[in-house]
């Protein structure tokens, strides 16, 4: 029986043989519905109609899908000492794509940010002999495919390694999560947030969304925890969810002002 895959969002779902009748995620006010209707694709046809591509974006090696597929994020490998940790995911596992991150060093650990980005997480993880899937519990109702991988880890932040930490900042999802990196930024630390915040067109300044294609915006509440969770934290570079969707330097600074400047927008 096949695996089937959203057309709209990316998400897996487990083996059936037919679709699934509807995409949770999809259904949520967060994301929507195909306007063509609920559209499915199997694991199959998605590897002979797409291809993943992968190259460096500021400093890390990035993979995404060729052409553009679903939501169309894409994902990072940051470098560990003992393999490299997949943040975000894509909706493909490839071959090719799977000799590339060996050609890194394989995976250690995969975390993603929120549920628009879980993907082919079961597909990575077993291609890399069942690396752990680092979800926030929070979000566990929108898991389309469970596997014995996933580990929904709860409270405000989760270790990896000695530089990469997950922390939870609420906002775009419950459990929206972001990952620094002290490492990053040649040791000045960067923050790969997905789009828990997203990098704007300016690449200058970041925004913040419930609801990013239904236009509902975070609340100043759920902002501030965002800036709260952040806070502590030491970082000059910040990545987005897309391809040079990010701010090279005096991250930190921009984030502040971004706080400031949401906030002073949807108040009064």
């Amino acid at each position: 029986m096949p695996l089937w895959t959203c057309e709209q969002c990316g998400a897996q779902f487990p083996e059936t043989a037919e679709p699934p009748a509807a995409c949770p995620v999809c259904e949520d006010e967060r994301q929507y519905v195909n306007w063509k209707g609920q559209t499915w694709i199997t694991r199959e046809k998605l590897a002979k109609r797409y291809k993943l591509v992968w190259r460096d974006d500021l400093g890390i090696p990035g993979i995404s899908m060729q052409p553009g597929f679903a939501i169309g994020q894409r994902a990072l490998l940051v470098p560990a000492a003992d393999g490299c940790v997949m943040w975000d995911c894509v909706p493909l596992a490839t071959r090719e794509g799977i000799d590339y991150v060996r050609s890194l060093g394989g995976l250690k650990a995969i975390a993603v940010s929120h549920p628009h980005y879980y993907g082919a997480v079961a597909d990575w993880s077993e291609a890399f002999g069942g690396v752990p899937i680092y979800l926030h519990g929070d979000d566990r109702a929108f898991v389309t495919r469970p596997h014995p991988a996933i580990v929904p880890w709860t409270g405000d932040s989760h270790r990896i390694s000695d530089d990469i930490l997950l922390v939870r900042t609420g906002g775009h999802f419950a459990g929206g999560t972001i990952l620094h990196w002290r490492a990053g930024a040649q040791g000045k630390g960067a923050l790969l947030t997905g789009d828990v915040a997203m990098v704007a067109m300016d690449r200058r300044s970041l925004s913040f969304m419930y609801s990013y294609p239904n236009y509902i915006p975070l609340n100043a509440t759920a902002v501030r925890r965002i800036a709260r969770a952040v806070e502590p934290l030491a970082f000059d570079r910040i990545y987005g969810a897309w391809w040079d969707r990010n701010i090279a330097d005096n991250a930190k600074s921009a984030f502040e002002m971004s706080v400031r400047r949401y906030i002073a927008a949807i108040s009064g």
